[in-house]
């Protein structure tokens, strides 16, 4: 059933609230990432003198230049890490979008769900970031020790975070915060396999960028089935 609910989302990839939630959520994120680059490279320039001086080696004029590669390398590798949280606290921003196509498309019968104030969403999506990240950090330092164990400790990490935010922003359209932790928490096993389903593309270069909109379509159909299609 976790499968049908992921084929379904899949399905419908082409929709164009899908693909349109999709480019604001990768151009936001670039966006971001490229001012945060600004800014450090403004930094390291204010920084940094002209010249160093150094004993026995004179002055040196290209450590400027120098760090300005290597923020910019640096930069990049953060980028593989750093997108899909990013992305992903966006497209909450926009989950509204994602799940109105899915319920128009395959729960036409439903009444149309109450919209979500645009704070409560940048609440949400700030959080969500907050945490992904913090804990991401944490297990980049715990990867060094399980060895090739890494990869699931990867998958399963960013299974459950996925799979309890996405579930719970799909369930409070239509049950409010309390109501969605409720229905979570009964089928947390499901929720965090489901996650893990997102989770294990993440490495994959090109595809991670789908899966803040595949997930957030994924986890409404997964609500409407948990939840007796209501």
């Amino acid at each position: 059933m976790i499968f049908g609910d992921f084929l379904k989302a899949l399905g419908q990839l082409s929709d164009r609230r899908f693909l349109k939630v999709m480019l604001l959520g990768v151009g936001l994120s670039l966006a971001l990432l490229f001012a945060v680059y600004a800014g450090f490279v403004q930094i390291v320039g204010w920084l940094t003198p002209e010249t160093l001086t150094l004993p026995w080696v004179g002055e040196i004029t290209w450590v400027k230049d120098l760090l300005g590669w290597t923020s910019l390398l640096l930069m990049i590798g953060l980028s593989v890490f750093l997108m899909v949280p990013v992305a992903s606290a966006f497209t909450g921003l926009f989950l509204d979008e994602v799940a109105e196509a899915v319920e128009e498309r395959h729960y036409p019968q439903l009444p149309a769900a109450p919209r979500q104030k645009v704070y409560d969403l940048l609440v949400d999506s700030v959080n969500f970031f907050g945490v992904i990240v913090a804990v991401n950090v944490v297990a980049l330092i715990l990867y060094a020790f399980v060895g090739p164990l890494a990869p699931l400790m990867f998958w399963a990490v960013n299974g459950y975070l996925l799979g309890r935010e996405y579930f719970q922003m799909a369930a409070m359209r239509r049950l409010g915060r309390q109501g969605a932790r409720d229905l979570r928490k009964r089928f947390g096993g499901q929720i965090w396999v489901a996650g893990m389903l997102m989770a294990a593309p993440l490495s994959l270069p090109l595809v991670n960028l789908l899966i803040p909109v595949l997930g957030a379509a994924t986890f409404t159909h997964m609500f409407h089935r948990l939840n007796g299609g209501r």
